[in-house]
């Protein structure tokens, strides 16, 4: 199953007629067509998932994002988004970290990780942190991680977070709020007749962080489980 060509040219023409007029004049038609590919995409995507990992999102279509902006709090008041997302969450709550795809003309890309850790989770990881970052370090100093994703990305604060010293020996891991890895794609491969696969590739490579915050977030500073 692949990303169809009129699926990209959908989103190249909404990107140039943004305005509901245009939308409601193609809804039926290239709309429908290109919604019917992305959920097609997204479910041989969760196939392969389900292969390694254990998915709590029931369909692709259930991953889908709605085409629809909220522009009640935005400055761009264009009704709709070009691209299409999909998000695949983890099951149970032993199971941390999420799967996200976007496609899109010019940028797509598969990624995933802690997009917005609750203050608990965040403040759990940073002490795991402080205590020892050798294992963070090994995983995304890997040369896996480094070939799929080149580096751990995210928001960080300036200096050091509330309660950390700014010398601290780790304080370059201790200033993340978000844990975040996405690797870019070209249009072509978008394209591509196992594109699919590849996205699953990029999801696969990402356990090892997933594992390593799955075990720090369901235990507490002395290893005993959260959930025995």
């Amino acid at each position: 199953m692949q990303i169809s060509k009129s699926n990209i040219d959908f989103l190249k023409q909404l990107s140039k007629n943004n305005n509901r007029d245009w939308f409601q004049a193609n809804k039926a038609t290239a709309y429908q067509s290109a919604l019917d590919n992305t959920i097609a995409f997204a479910d041989c995507l969760l196939s392969e998932m389900k292969k390694h990992d254990n998915i709590e999102t029931v369909s692709g279509k259930k991953s889908l994002y709605r085409i629809y902006k909220d522009i009640r709090f935005s400055k761009d008041k264009t009704p709709y988004k070009t691209h299409w997302g999909g998000y695949f969450k983890r099951a149970t709550n032993q199971l941390r970290g999420g799967y996200y795809f976007h496609l899109q003309p010019g940028n797509c890309f598969v990624g995933g990780g802690f997009w917005n850790p609750n203050p608990e989770d965040l403040k759990r990881i940073r002490v795991e942190l402080a205590a020892d970052g050798s294992e963070l370090r090994k995983i995304i100093g890997s040369k896996n991680f480094i070939d799929t994703f080149g580096q751990l990305d995210g928001n960080q604060v300036k200096t050091a977070p509330k309660g950390f010293s700014k010398e601290h020996e780790n304080i370059d891991l201790l200033r993340y709020k978000q844990f975040l890895v996405s690797k870019k794609f070209t249009e072509k491969e978008m394209l591509a007749k196992d594109f699919y696969k590849e996205a699953n590739k990029v999801f696969k490579n990402m356990r090892p962080l997933f594992d390593y915050m799955s075990e720090v977030l369901t235990t507490d500073e002395n290893g005993e489980s959260l959930y025995a």
